[in-house]
């Protein structure tokens, strides 16, 4: 398999600046950057079958890259490396790294 790294690690980092934690946003629990709608939430969705446009008919305020970062968050996740940005005061963002 041929691909570019450099190219797929600036797509991860893209993907992972989409997601954020936190703890003044529903209980910390991962969401989209700027929304309440949490990562596990789309990741559901998806699970059940619906298709990316109508997740994103049904949550307008999503970012265009929601449905690849709830995918790469989850994908980071099962092989025990996903965080996401985590705000530990309005004033002081720190990363969370999950293991």
């Amino acid at each position: 398999m041929c691909y570019n790294q450099f190219q797929l690690s600036m797509t991860n980092d893209n993907l992972s600046q989409s997601i954020v934690a936190d703890p003044a946003v529903c209980h910390g629990t991962p969401t989209f950057k700027n929304t309440r709608v949490m990562v596990w939430q789309i990741l559901e969705l998806l699970e059940a079958g619906d298709r990316p446009a109508d997740i994103y008919q049904a949550f307008p305020c999503l970012p265009k890259n929601a449905v690849a970062a709830a995918l790469h968050y989850a994908a980071q996740k099962a092989k025990g490396t996903s965080y996401a940005p985590f705000k530990t005061s309005k004033e002081s963002p720190a990363l969370l790294f999950a293991r």
